[in-house]
């Protein structure tokens, strides 16, 4: 078995093995896999029997090779297998090990064969779809009312237009990424996080039309303000990738978040929004939403 690099052209040969994907974890999308290959990362993969094994191979920081778990439609692998593949591969470790598959194992099996650690900045924010959508509640009242004020501004003013990201419009958004960035200084060495996020969605919505990936986004007076992109996961759950809106514009977040969980979760229970990547204003973000609940990564090193 001799592991290669994945390639966008191989998204349609490999999607088959995430049918029933089973991890809650953001990761285990292939948009995602394949979307945040940069000039150090590159995703690489084989096929064993019904299972595709991913790895990250890296060029300047070798220390972070790994392995994540097996996908397969229907199988999952015991540790012992893990165990036996790593070595085959000549991997040391997994990362973004879900906390149910540890409690399916069993921690004490697990760790006869890997030491385990907690990936605190990769767990993942779930919500449920219904909350998002709705704002139902006192704890929602502000977001509803921001959301209020950008409908008396803006919506009812016939200046918002909303449409789904198809190539046509790839560039426009890219463009809107392009100024986002500058407010935050996305290419500064000290935001390396952001950097890396601007070049994964640079990738996808390049590749709009190849992966299966929903991408939704609001102009207001003709020019792109917000935008958002979201695939699927498993067979409950959607995860919402990359969310992005002007921060100058009084209640476009909330409306324009509130619309992505109506417009793209069809048919989902829940909506992944990832992680905080370790920002404290990303993360009063997220909590501010109120998650139904959070998806521990562990990193497991072989013994």
């Amino acid at each position: 078995m001799k592991i290669k690099e994945i390639k966008y052209s191989d998204y349609s040969a490999l999607k088959k093995f995430f049918s029933h994907q089973r991890y809650n974890l953001c990761v285990y999308s292939l948009p995602s896999i394949i979307a945040w290959r940069n000039k150090d990362y590159m995703p690489c993969g084989a096929i064993e029997d019904d299972a595709l094994i991913v790895g990250a191979e890296f060029t300047e920081e070798s220390e972070k090779r790994h392995l994540i778990l097996p996908v397969s439609p229907s199988r999952e692998y015991a540790p012992k297998e893990l165990y036996r593949l790593a070595g085959k591969l000549g991997f040391k470790s997994y990362w973004f090990v879900p906390g149910e598959y540890i409690e399916r194992f069993g921690k004490n099996e697990v760790e006869s064969f890997f030491r385990i650690t907690v990936q605190k900045e990769y767990a993942d924010y779930v919500y449920l779809r219904e909350d998002l959508s709705e704002l139902k509640g006192n704890r929602y009242s502000q977001k509803r009312n921001l959301i209020h004020q950008f409908e008396r501004d803006y919506t009812a003013k016939d200046r918002v237009e909303t449409g789904r990201i198809k190539s046509d419009v790839s560039s426009e958004c890219i463009d809107f990424l392009e100024k986002w960035c500058l407010e935050r200084n996305c290419d500064s060495h000290d935001n390396d996080a952001l950097a890396c996020e601007k070049e994964a969605v640079i990738n996808t919505l390049r590749n709009i039309d190849l992966l299966d990936v929903r991408g939704l986004y609001l102009s207001i007076d003709g020019v792109i303000s917000a935008f958002g992109i979201a695939s699927y996961l498993t067979d409950e759950m959607g995860v919402l990738h990359f969310e992005k809106a002007f921060a100058n514009i009084k209640g476009l977040y909330q409306y324009f978040d509130n619309l992505c969980a109506k417009s793209l979760f069809d048919g989902f229970t829940y909506i992944n929004k990832e992680s905080d990547m370790s920002m404290p204003g990303l993360a009063k973000v997220k909590k501010s939403y109120h998650p139904a609940m959070m998806i521990r990564s562990y990193r497991l090193d072989l013994r």
